[in-house]
């Protein structure tokens, strides 16, 4: 599955804690346009199932962990968020849920573009037509 990957940030500190620094067009591959957080997510509940057209993410579990499962149309392979060291790049037609969720989680998520409804593919069935038409 070649539209995603592991982004790994440089920990920063010294003897008061450590820091990491995330900057647009450096560190993570476009200017971040949006910025969201995912958090307090009840036990069980699973989230994401959708795609999106042209959206860039970098997702990152900043506190606890959860399982991000990613769809190209032809395969499914699940990718565990679990150190705030570690951001997941997503672009392209890729299927995405997430879960298993620890009660902790705080996962933050860097956005390519504002927010745009018409981004989204929301149907698996749908999403499945448009991976056949951009073959």
């Amino acid at each position: 599955m070649a539209d995603y990957k592991l982004i790994d940030f440089q920990i920063k500190g010294d003897e008061r804690g450590s820091l990491i620094a995330i900057e647009g067009g450096y560190d993570i591959p476009f200017d971040i346009k949006r910025v969201y957080y995912i958090f307090d997510t009840k036990k069980g509940v699973e989230r994401g199932f959708h795609a999106h057209l042209n959206l860039k993410q970098v997702c990152i579990a900043v506190k606890g962990s959860c399982t991000f499962v990613l769809d190209d149309g032809k395969r499914r392979e699940e990718i565990r968020l679990d150190r705030p060291n570690k951001g997941l790049f997503i672009e392209g037609l890729i299927w995405r849920e997430m879960k298993d969720f620890s009660p902790d989680c705080v996962l933050v998520v860097l956005a390519s573009e504002h927010y745009d409804e018409n981004d989204y593919i929301r149907d698996y069935n749908k999403f499945l037509k448009e991976v056949k038409n951009d073959s």
